[in-house]
């Protein structure tokens, strides 16, 4: 049932390593598709609040089940992972979830479209099929961070879903080089809500993304407005979806993608918003900030949520090891842990009241911070009310 794979460890001894969750990974390749429950759970029943179904079942069901379930500490040997690398059956099932996040979207426009609905119902409709084609962002991260064309590609042609063509630029070469650093808009900082943080991270991420990009094209001698310009590829594919869904099923389209996009986008916000609250690298005296350690992320080993979402929760591995496959993501002891999977935290974080009782806390008590409130990434609006609180 298990496939096993075999490797020698650095002594010549036989290593062998079957993954438990092989079959379950199936569940990141068919999450996506949670508003077309949604709309069948409405045509069945004929309540429009139906389709509010697969809102419970990210924010209500997945938490529940991660608490149930409890964390994975398993790591797969080292030895084997160049094997587990090359198993393309796990890059597969990320490249066969880029259609399935456009069925998705066009499934939910054509409801919209063709059914006679009340605004409330269109609106319920575009949020939860924009929460889900946030998890387009997450399927695009996970692509993008590869180094193949054909990978690359279907990076920038998931991220047409939510129009983000520019995540995997900032991503890769703006977030992942100035991650937990007061430069980085992408990092949240201790006391900051995620209100005032999405301000920043949100028109920061598309600036960053056309320097980073602009650099890149003017050195290859190539136009900044051409198709090298690997954002406008991504771009155009999204310009001709969303206009096609407007021309085929009407002006109702313009509010259900304005509202779809910005869900999406909110989305990644949320992520990003917990990954790196407060954490802060340190600065060498050559006045370069150190490399990203896993203590730099907080993590998240909940069972169900992983399993959605192609273990981003692993986020201090991979910030650490960026280009290194999910299916390889590490937990490492004495890391910043994350009271419950992304599914949880997100409601958390939109009530900062709660977020900042739950987490500063949590924060504070770390081991590489101990206290030491200059070993936190601080929101310099807040600075003077959180040094006096905390010392």
């Amino acid at each position: 049932m298990f496939k096993q794979h075999v490797a020698l460890d650095a002594q010549g001894g036989r290593v062998q390593y079957a993954d438990r969750k092989r079959l379950w990974w199936l569940l990141s390749l068919f999450y996506p598709l949670g508003p077309l429950v949604g709309i069948a759970a409405y045509a069945w029943s004929g309540y429009e609040i139906a389709l509010a179904l697969p809102i419970v079942v990210s924010h209500g069901l997945m938490p529940l089940l991660d608490y149930v379930s409890g964390e994975d500490e398993n790591n797969p040997p080292e030895a084997v992972v160049p094997e587990l690398d090359q198993d393309r059956y796990y890059r597969y099932l990320t490249w066969a979830t880029v259609p399935l996040h456009f069925v998705a979207l066009i499934g939910s426009a054509w409801w919209v479209g063709e059914h006679t609905m009340s605004w409330g119902a269109i609106v319920l409709l575009a949020y939860v099929a924009g929460t889900h084609s946030g998890l387009g962002l997450n399927t695009g991260h996970e692509l993008g961070h590869k180094y193949s064309a054909t990978e690359q590609w279907l990076a920038r042609l998931v991220l047409a879903v939510p129009v983000y063509g520019h995540f995997t630029v900032e991503h890769g070469q703006g977030h992942h080089r100035w991650v937990a650093t007061p430069e980085d808009h992408a990092s949240a900082r201790m006391g900051e809500s995620i209100y005032r943080f999405a301000l920043r991270e949100l028109p920061g991420g598309v600036h960053r993304a056309w320097q980073i990009e602009k650099k890149r094209l003017q050195k290859a001698e190539q136009a900044v407005w051409g198709w090298h310009n690997t954002m406008l590829q991504s771009y155009a594919i999204a310009a001709a979806l969303q206009l096609g869904l407007i021309w085929a099923f009407g002006w109702v389209m313009l509010p259900f993608l304005a509202i779809h996009n910005f869900v999406a986008w909110w989305q990644l916000t949320s992520a990003n918003y917990i990954e790196h609250y407060g954490l802060l690298r340190e600065r060498l005296a050559s006045g370069q900030y150190e490399t990203p350690k896993p203590h730099h992320s907080w993590n998240a080993n909940h069972v169900v949520s992983n399993l959605a979402l192609f273990h981003l929760q692993r986020h201090s591995d991979h910030h650490a090891n960026p280009s290194r496959r999910y299916q390889s993501l590490r937990h490492f002891e004495n890391l910043p842990q994350l009271p419950s999977g992304y599914f949880g935290m997100f409601p958390l974080a939109y009530i900062p009241h709660l977020w900042f009782k739950v987490m500063d806390p949590r924060l504070l008590a770390l081991p590489h911070v101990g206290g030491d409130m200059r070993k936190i990434n601080i929101d310099p609006a807040h600075r003077d009310e959180l040094l006096q609180r905390y010392g």
